[in-house]
């Protein structure tokens, strides 16, 4: 953790904005996979991508309300295209869930407010545990 100055506020909603578009992305990544899991007859996989789709959904939403807390609007992320195929969601799954680990834990470099940094770690912890398990309901409530 740096002892700088805390990030000015325009900084802070840069990074808050990043992390809402890369939780939109993985809510969609996991969406797409519970469907097709869906239309395969999986239920197994389709209820993992359901639990991992609300996990990614609840960091979404807790990201969405600090910046509202900021009295700020949220952005609307850009629509992307989802390289999603279900024969390959694990190996797929991991790597995004590694990327995401990168991207929180770098934010814990950053002289983060100290409820922004609350935020963080507990998407973090949450994040390593859809890396370990790929499997979600890792938020409390």
């Amino acid at each position: 953790m740096s002892e700088a100055m805390p990030l000015d506020e325009d900084r802070l909603l840069e990074l808050l904005e990043e992390s809402r578009r890369r939780e939109r992305s993985q809510t969609r990544f996991y969406r797409r996979l519970a469907a097709e899991a869906e239309v395969r007859g999986d239920a197994e996989t389709a209820e993992r991508m359901n639990a991992l789709h609300a996990d990614e959904q609840h960091h979404l939403s807790r990201l969405t309300a600090r910046v509202l807390e900021m009295e700020r609007s949220p952005s609307e992320p850009p629509p992307e295209t989802l390289d999603v195929r279900f024969e390959t969601w694990k190996e797929r799954a991991r790597e995004r869930e590694d990327e995401e680990i990168s991207w929180y834990q770098s934010l814990l470099d950053e002289p983060l407010d100290g409820e922004t940094r609350r935020i963080v770690k507990e998407i973090l912890a949450s994040e390593r545990h859809h890396r370990r398990e790929l499997g979600g309901k890792w938020m409390p409530a």
